[in-house]
């Protein structure tokens, strides 16, 4: 199951690295373009569109970072007894709908439907990571209220 789940990341990372360089580009390309050049000293359109094509650079970055990463990734095999770890994929209950989460170091925050469930990738930047981490089946929280149901 994990083997799949990375795959489709793989491929959700690819399409929106794909997406995000071809808008990169094309920000990066009004931004240097002769014709945007400001018509008065409020005129900023240029300088607009340069912090895009900066920022969406970044992000292309970042999206390169999360795909080396996960090309390379195994992710460890848990068993239901197991305390909540980094590449983990967690099952828990939250307001009583079921929620997957896998404990990655990169891409945090992209969701994927895998098998029926929504999954979200979290990061150790991401404040529920931190929560998770350590519990095992059963186990719950307040804020936000959840149980974790399955450890994989």
């Amino acid at each position: 199951m994990k083997s799949s789940l990375l795959d489709l990341i793989r491929s959700e990372l690819r399409a929106s690295f794909e997406r995000l360089s071809s808008a990169a580009m094309e920000a990066h390309a009004a931004a240097t373009d002769p014709g945007s050049k400001a018509e008065s000293k409020y005129d900023t359109r240029n300088l607009e569109a340069s912090y895009l094509a900066t920022g969406q650079a970044r992000q292309v970055e970042e999206l390169a970072e999360a795909i080396r990463i996960f090309e390379t990734m195994t992710l460890p095999e848990f068993h239901g007894d197991d305390p909540i770890d980094a590449g983990c994929l967690v099952e828990a209950a939250i307001s009583g709908e079921t929620q997957g989460f896998l404990l990655a170091p990169a891409a945090g925050g992209l969701e994927v439907k895998h098998q029926g469930m929504e999954i979200t990738v979290l990061t150790p930047a991401s404040a529920l990571y931190q929560k998770i981490l350590g519990l095992r089946v059963g186990d719950s929280l307040e804020h936000p209220a959840l149980t974790v149901m399955r450890v994989a």
